[in-house]
């Protein structure tokens, strides 16, 4: 392993880090969204876009003053009368669906790592088996509290209308990431890297971008059919 590639992984994870507790940071301060589940989002997101995710955030993201989900559904409800979605609310559908996949992933690499598995000979196809099972369901979790109470629907239907609006844009999310750790495992290193050394989980972070880049056309059609709800 290139010793300046390890370097470079463990800079970047210490920034990841950085950006993830000053967002915290600044949620506990005060600065609450209207919808609760984005306080867990938007740091999340910093676990893997880093600087990215804190621009953006900061950018637009950061909740100012006494907002209200009211006033926040009422703002939903002007921008769902675009003919097409906006790159802002593209970036924060898909979100939901990366903080979902990105809390499986993490879950999921530890558990297999801790219990070796293998699927097809290979350890890390049964990583990405239980991958996907994990971040499906965190993905329909954060999505869940996300279109329920923006639709103010009963439980039931919260649960059917989270699972239309995730499980195409979330299986996207997954094969921009395992496209991804694919390269990285068998072309580039040709081998799996070590989940205790900072190159993995690096290339976990990338791969979450790519993720990112193959769910937002997914993201843009749900949005536009309106089974998935803008922000």
């Amino acid at each position: 392993m290139p010793g300046w590639l390890t370097i470079l992984a463990a800079v970047y994870l210490i920034i990841a880090g950085i950006c993830f507790l000053v967002i915290i940071a600044d949620v506990v301060a005060g600065r609450r969204q209207p919808m609760w589940i984005m306080n867990l989002v938007w740091p999340i997101t910093a676990l893997y876009a880093g600087p990215i995710a804190l621009w953006a955030y900061l950018r637009g993201g950061r909740a100012y003053g006494q907002q209200t989900m009211h006033g926040s559904m009422e703002k939903g409800g002007e921008a769902a009368k675009e003919a097409e979605p906006s790159w802002r609310s593209m970036a924060l559908g898909a979100t939901h669906c990366g903080a979902g996949c990105t809390l499986g992933d993490i879950v999921a690499e530890w558990f297999t790592f801790l219990v070796p598995l293998s699927l097809f000979g290979q350890a890390i196809f049964a990583a990405w088996a239980i991958d996907y099972l994990l971040a499906f369901i965190f993905g329909i979790a954060f999505q869940y509290f996300t279109i329920k109470p923006m639709r103010n629907l009963t439980p039931r239907q919260g649960v059917v209308a989270a699972l239309k609006a995730d499980s195409f844009s979330l299986t996207a999310w997954q094969v921009g990431m395992y496209g991804w750790m694919a390269v990285a495992t068998f072309v580039i290193f040709k081998q799996e890297l070590p989940k205790t050394g900072p190159v993995f989980w690096f290339m976990m972070q990338i791969a979450m971008m790519a993720g990112f880049f193959t769910n937002l056309p997914v993201t843009w059609w749900l949005l536009r059919r309106g089974i998935k709800e803008r922000m």
